[in-house]
């Protein structure tokens, strides 16, 4: 009964695993899908921004009908959508960027929550800073509490310069080259410090040389 017990108990165990792994795997569907959406949203807005003269009021208007035509669904406010907005400039503006980063930051940006992507868009001053930061949720599962708290201490300034002072510490390649080289071990004639009435009593080179090969 005990071993049936324990064979049962492992199988609910392996069930609630599965059940959970497939919750997740879920969730993180649904994120990208919203996430794309949000994009697909926000690039709507912004082209019709380009083409027309319609300033931000028009967004209160959007949110305003989203809301009512979907009153089920959350997020779009409209502070939510100039996030929105916001955040497709960030990655799809105008700003000087080569198309690999560009390729990494759009994928790295729907592998991570919302909330995580506000963060980062409001407190990033630069595309590289970002994409750093999106490597560290990615790799370390940040929450947003770890997030936040990474910017107040200055995370990507300190990673720099870390790695900065650590190249400024290599050798060169002078030094590298030389480092290969026998030490040169001077020679320094004791006796020049001493008094003439005790260099008899010192032994000469030769005869240290002639004592080493003994030894």
């Amino acid at each position: 009964m005990n071993l049936e017990t324990t064979q049962y108990k492992d199988l609910i165990k392996d069930i609630k695993q599965k059940i959970q792994t497939s919750q997740i795997k879920a969730h993180i569907k649904v994120n990208v899908e919203l996430l794309k959406l949000y994009w697909e949203l926000a690039s709507m807005i912004v082209e019709k921004q380009k083409l027309s003269s319609w300033g931000d009021g028009f967004i209160a208007d959007i949110s305003k009908d989203l809301k009512k035509e979907f009153p089920n669904l959350k997020g779009f406010s409209t502070r939510n959508i100039k996030y929105m907005r916001q955040w497709y400039i960030f990655y799809s503006g105008d700003m000087i960027k080569g198309q690999q980063l560009v390729a990494q930051l759009q994928s790295n940006i729907f592998q991570i929550p919302w909330g995580h992507n506000i963060v980062v868009i409001t407190k990033c001053e630069s595309l590289n800073e970002a994409n750093f930061y999106l490597n560290k949720i990615i790799e370390n599962n940040y929450s947003r509490a770890v997030l936040i708290h990474q910017f107040e201490t200055n995370l990507y300034e300190r990673t720099g310069k870390a790695i900065t002072n650590f190249e400024s510490k290599l050798p060169n390649e002078k030094e590298l080259k030389d480092i290969e080289k026998p030490l040169g071990v001077g020679e320094y004639k004791i006796t020049d410090i001493l008094p003439k009435e005790y260099e008899s009593s010192l032994p000469s080179i030769e005869q240290i040389e002639l004592e080493l090969k003994e030894i």
